[in-house]
């Protein structure tokens, strides 16, 4: 049976300017992404990865077409609107970790949760230990993140990216500052928590040893969907 549609891309449109000129970042990108599915998306720097995510995670608007989150068009939706969205559905993780220097661990990670009122400081804390330990970094409660490494602080980012329980995970060249063992590690560790907890991940990179070990490749070029395998 095939799987129930979570985001529906339609016609996609993005342009922006930079000095004189105007790049066209996307030229009309159609796209489903699926529940529960690991999708990567390739493609060359320049080629559109970032904007694209950044549409699906409601950080910028488009100038044309539909982006449909489990049904509701995005567009439709005013800045509060699109804010409690991302609050409630979707998780991020970057390149640079984005970690708060001055938080630890358990601080980082209970952050999103600190917007939700619907959560008594005891579930808050009890779902932050239990998100830690699901990445391995449960003795690292207290610790600032300037005391990890590069590994342990995207596991944070990570850990911060699963606690609301969202419905997506976008993912922007999350391994792009690890070493190659370490990126393996964090690769493992991310389809992991897809298939244990039925997480729709949209992966964004460069790297074609995923290839193979995801649900699905799409390939970008040009600000243009050229394949999906």
């Amino acid at each position: 049976m095939k799987a129930q549609t979570l985001v529906e891309l339609v016609n996609l449109h993005k342009t922006y300017k930079l000095g004189e000129t105007t790049v066209r970042a996307l030229r009309g990108v159609n796209l489903e992404l699926r529940k529960g599915e690991f999708t990567v998306l390739i493609g060359a720097s320049g080629s559109g990865k970032s904007t694209l995510l950044n549409l699906i995670g409601c950080l910028d608007d488009a100038d044309d077409g539909e982006i449909k989150i489990e049904g509701q068009n995005v567009s439709t939706l005013n800045e509060i609107q699109k804010g409690n969205l991302r609050n409630r559905k979707i998780g991020f993780i970057f390149q640079s970790f984005n970690l708060i220097p001055v938080l630890n661990v358990f601080e980082n990670v209970e952050l999103p949760l600190t917007v939700n009122d619907s959560l008594t400081a005891e579930e808050r804390k009890q779902r932050v230990l239990q998100t830690l330990k699901d990445v391995g970094l449960e003795s690292f409660v207290h610790h600032a993140p300037e005391k990890l490494s590069g590994g342990q602080r995207q596991r944070v980012a990570i850990a911060r990216a699963l606690v609301s329980n969202p419905a997506l995970v976008l993912a922007d060249e999350p391994t792009a500052n690890l070493d190659s063992e370490t990126a393996h590690m964090i690769i493992n560790l991310l389809l992991d928590m897809n298939r244990k907890k039925g997480v729709t991940f949209f992966f964004c990179s460069h790297d074609e040893k995923l290839i193979g070990r995801v649900d699905r490749v799409v390939r970008i070029q040009d600000g243009l969907i050229t394949a999906v395998e």
